[in-house]
């Protein structure tokens, strides 16, 4: 892969989408649909799909395109593929809570080595570089000149006084009982993709997910997390989380900073 080229133009179309996203964000009102699992779709979704979709389809037609927004690509099978969701945290975008970003994701033989996670609505842009280091670039944002990249990276965590990211939209039970298993001095919920980010940065120690995801929910986040010197593990077998799987659908999971004294999921 050509990562002098991709790089660039993930982040550039990220941006790109970003931008027609609080488009139409910012307007008075704007249509909410319901796709066929019942979860909602706006116009912002399919309008920043059409940005990405196209601009990726260009410059890398031989490589796999999986998206969220086009069901017929989630029946190709590929190791190797681009990944895309082009509005993650869609009900945050409804609400006007400003926690949704837009992810894009290379992943090479399973695991997702590259991404750009941006949320525009925080003015927060998380990118691996071509050597997969991750760094977080300080805005204004150009779409054609990269701008103030810095290096980021996970903490050394203690474990009598964990920092812990939660789902906004689906902290359930299950989740709270799970971290209870913890000494946790403080514990927040952010929406999409950004809990990765709040690991990848510091922000946060741990981030466990107990519940339904799909990989174009969580593939560049865990690129940018791998790239700050985290991991993803599985929930139930602690096994690292892979990419590529039937109907790319996750088990349950759980991001962390290395030197997080994993509990079992029992």
């Amino acid at each position: 892969m050509d990562f002098e080229t991709l790089i660039p133009l993930m982040r550039s179309l990220a941006l790109e989408a970003g931008d027609k996203i609080m488009e139409i964000y910012n307007s008075d009102d704007f249509e909410v649909r319901s796709k066929s699992d019942d979860s909602p779709v706006t116009i912002a979704d399919e309008a920043a799909d059409a940005i990405i979709s196209a601009g990726l389809r260009a410059s890398f037609p031989e490589v796999t395109l999986i998206t969220e927004e086009q069901a017929q690509s989630h029946a190709l099978k590929a190791d190797t593929f681009l990944i895309v969701d082009p509005l993650d945290g869609t009900k945050e975008f409804i609400n006007r809570r400003g926690d949704f970003t837009v992810n894009i994701a290379y992943v090479e033989n399973g695991v997702p080595t590259r991404g750009v996670v941006y949320a525009p609505a925080k003015n927060r842009l998380f990118i691996t570089d071509v050597d997969g280091k991750s760094v977080e670039e300080v805005g204004p944002f150009a779409r054609d000149i990269a701008g103030v990249q810095n290096k980021i990276s996970v903490k050394v965590p203690d474990n009598s006084a964990l920092l812990v990211v939660a789902s906004k939209s689906h902290r359930d039970q299950a989740t709270e009982d799970y971290i209870n298993k913890y000494n946790v001095a403080d514990s927040k919920s952010a929406g999409s993709s950004l809990k990765f980010c709040l690991v990848a940065t510091g922000e946060a120690d741990l981030y466990p997910r107990v519940g339904r995801t799909m990989e174009w929910d969580t593939a560049a986040g865990h690129a940018v997390l791998i790239g700050a010197g985290g991991d993803v593990v599985r929930f139930d077998t602690h096994e690292s989380l892979t990419y590529g799987k039937e109907d790319y659908a996750n088990p349950f999971f759980i991001a962390y900073a290395p030197g997080v004294e994993l509990k079992s999921a029992q």
